[in-house]
């Protein structure tokens, strides 16, 4: 699949709406955006460690991520309140749907003994979470440029009412589901 350059005037919003019997266009769900989340737990000992995630979600996504801080201080994690624990990328509009058709069409069939993602991580409002466990299935990564493997979780966040309407939006856009 080609990157979705207009959702109403794709293939996808039809049949979405052949399916569902929607009265109105406004009615068919949506992929609203995409947050890639990557947790640093070992940041807090070693401040290079946000910079290479920097850089590697910068690569694998085309768009600047943010740090995200402590809320609160935990004595038995020796975390005090701001320091940086994680980044986070949140993607929509044309970037989101490259990011995704990115992640359907190379990064997963890299994945070696890849049978497709759970079909059970919906919340029930409509939104997929999934985890991958190493962002070396991207191909901006290279394997000599990394100092450690690290994993990274994916929130795709749809205006779909049910879990069922998404799971037939990430279909149709190439979600490749265990059968």
């Amino acid at each position: 699949m080609a990157v979705l350059k207009d959702f109403y005037n794709s293939d996808v919003a039809p049949a979405l709406m052949k399916k569902f019997g929607y009265k109105s266009v406004m009615q068919i769900p949506k992929l609203d955006k995409v947050v890639i989340n990557v947790g640093a737990g070992e940041a807090k000992d070693n401040a290079k460690v946000i910079d290479a995630i920097m850089t590697d979600l910068a690569a694998i996504t085309g768009q600047k991520p943010i740090v995200c801080r402590a809320k609160k201080s935990v004595a038995n994690f020796k975390l005090r309140e701001g320091m940086p624990i994680g980044v986070k990328v949140t993607l929509r509009g044309e970037k989101m749907y490259e990011f995704v058709n990115k992640l359907f069409n190379v990064a997963f069939p890299r994945v070696r003994d890849f049978r497709g993602i759970s079909a059970n991580s919906f919340d029930g409002k409509g939104n997929y979470s999934t985890g991958i466990k190493e962002q070396l299935i991207f191909p901006e990564i290279e394997y000599d440029k990394i100092d450690k493997v690290r994993g990274m979780d994916i929130n795709f966040i749809t205006t779909a009412n049910t879990d069922e309407e998404a799971r037939e939006l990430l279909t149709l856009l190439g979600a490749p589901f265990i059968k």
